[in-house]
């Protein structure tokens, strides 16, 4: 879900709403001829988007969701205390202003009074407050609640794990429209946290009347935000997005209506663009250099960093550091985002992505200054490999790669497992690849060898990326701890909360000891080239959470 980046796509979208805000004016009388006529036009513009998704979407329960679907359209339907704006700072949701205390730890949160549910129910505080409380219960079995709000919100973890009651989560309803929050410590980047989808509320009686069902189909859905579902359930392949009419900012939300289909293929996805049938397309590494010179070509780099996770629990040999050291170094990563997504994505040599943050008080990037600490280097992966061997007392090593089932998954699930045998001598590789929904699932079991994943930032702080790998954190899910790692995270939470600079260099620390262990083998840094039709505008690409925004998006007349 981050970063201080050059979005070409955002920026474009930006400057072409600001110069349409800065022409015209005075009466009607005073516009010129053809703008009067501009406007008219546009105003005959169907306020329709028809686009296309990846995969069915996992969860669209909020305290449920961990992925980057179930997060998009959570955010296109509701709304938490923030939203992102154009320039990605938290603007107005349902919280109008906040205040924080001297020491930091506790924030009030002044919500609107004409928020509504779908149903005509008032958006209250005691909806924040049950929604909270029900992500970090643990009969709920969320992932993403202990891991958002685990030392961020008072006894939130003491509340996970039983120690302590639900009423003992630091958050509580002042009346209906005063949400107090109180803090563990004091977190710096909280304001932008409140933006996320595990923070977003739930109407209470709506959610119990549902039971197992809630979240599962539209009629099991109730939305507070700009757009609401239609036509979804769990298992579709179409779906979508309508104007929520109760909104309380209705007004300001142009578009009606976002069609969805799901399509794996490029090459079908392509040809429905060309066709007019959908109005944005990502572009396959074989396609680019066909579309790249098109008019409607758009390259828009992103802070999303993609690895290989090792179980160190599932087989022996990758329990052992100088295996994983060797596969983290034995694949050409820069032939991979050169020839096989060939999209603008760049090699990634660390976790932590370049053009996301800076260095406290320099203009130093993160990235930059804690250097290549997983490069590509075959001599190196060889002489780690032949060490591994000899430790395990072996000369040949099988593992099984989980990988994703899109053409373009696929292509590159192949090239890492030749590559990975190709270099290190009586490995095999065998290749598990599935859909989406089923990799999540099979992570969370912990049922595979190597996994092919990917992390996009849920906040603009490097604890995003760096706290995935803490002992038994909700997203480690493959064994890995480091005593040292942990306590250089814990500080940076906790004692050195309000010491920024010292942070990071606990957060420096910490990356250079993740890849001294080997604990996942980093491989590119994403960017998407897509094809985007004219009419589209005011789509905002996110720096974190939800990777699009559409509420102040419209289509436009490309005559």
């Amino acid at each position: 879900m981050k970063r201080k980046l050059s979005w070409l796509l955002t920026l474009g979208l930006v400057l072409s709403m600001f110069l349409a805000a800065c022409s015209g004016g005075g009466d009607d009388a005073e516009q010129p001829a053809d703008e009067g006529k501009d406007q008219a036009a546009e105003e005959n513009v169907e306020q329709v988007f028809n686009l296309l998704n990846g995969d069915t979407i996992p969860s669209m329960d909020p305290s449920m969701a961990t992925d980057e679907y179930g997060f998009q359209f959570l955010g296109a339907t509701m709304e938490g205390l923030y939203r992102l704006d154009a320039n990605a700072e938290p603007a107005e949701g349902i919280a109008k202003t906040h205040s924080v205390s001297e020491d930091g730890l506790t924030w009030t949160f002044e919500l609107r009074e004409d928020a509504k549910w779908e149903n005509g129910d008032p958006v209250t505080a005691h909806d924040f407050v049950y929604a909270w409380q029900r992500a970090v219960n643990p009969d709920t079995g969320s992932e993403y609640g202990p891991y958002m709000m685990g030392g961020v919100i008072k006894n939130a973890t003491q509340v996970n794990t039983g120690e302590a009651a639900l009423e003992d989560l630091g958050v509580k309803a002042d009346g209906d429209y005063k949400l107090v929050v109180e803090l563990e410590n004091p977190t710096p980047y909280f304001h932008s946290l409140t933006t996320f989808g595990t923070f977003l509320p739930l109407n209470q009686k709506f959610v119990e009347s549902q039971g197992d069902n809630f979240a599962t189909s539209t009629e099991t859905l109730l939305a507070n935000g700009p757009f609401k579902l239609e036509n979804w359930t769990s298992t579709a392949s179409q779906w979508n997005l309508v104007k929520n009419e109760t909104y309380w900012d209705a007004a300001t939300v142009e578009l009606e209506k976002m069609t969805y289909q799901v399509s794996k293929d490029p090459t079908t996805a392509v040809r429905l663009y060309e066709e007019g049938t959908v109005d944005r397309v990502g572009l396959s590494s074989d396609l680019v250099d066909q579309y790249s010179t098109h008019d409607d070509y758009v390259i828009t780099p992103e802070t999303s960093v993609f690895y290989l996770k090792f179980n160190q629990t599932r087989n022996e040999a990758l329990a052992n550091v100088n295996i994983r050291s060797a596969i983290a170094r034995a694949f050409n990563k820069q032939d991979l985002v050169d020839e096989i997504l060939n999209n603008g994505s760049i090699v990634a040599d660390g976790l932590v992505p370049a053009d996301f943050v800076n260095i406290p008080g320099t203009e130093n990037d993160f990235r930059e200054t804690s250097g290549a600490l997983s490069a590509h280097n075959v001599e190196e992966a060889q002489a780690f490999w032949e060490k591994g061997l000899e430790e395990l007392g072996t000369d040949s090593v099988e593992i099984e790669f989980l990988g994703g089932d899109t053409e373009t998954s696929k292509v590159m699930n192949e090239y890492l497992a030749n590559q990975l045998q190709t270099n290190l001598p009586g490995l095999k590789v065998t290749l598990k690849q599935v859909p989406f929904e089923q990799r999540l699932d099979l992570d969370t079991a912990m049922d595979y060898d190597i996994q092919f994943a990917g992390w996009g930032p849920d906040y603009l702080d490097p604890y995003t990326f760096l706290s995935l790998w803490i002992t038994d954190g909700g997203n480690n899910k493959m064994g890995y701890s480091n005593a040292k790692y942990d306590e250089l995270l814990n500080e940076s939470a906790t004692t050195l909360a309000r010491d920024n600079d010292a942070r990071y260099e606990n957060f420096l620390e910490a990356e250079k000891i993740l890849f001294e262990d080997a604990a996942i083998a980093p491989i590119y840094q994403r960017a998407m080239a897509q094809l985007v039709a004219p009419k589209v505008e005011g789509v905002f690409v996110n720096p974190f959470g939800a990777t699009y925004e559409y509420k102040w998006s419209k289509a436009v007349s490309v005559e």
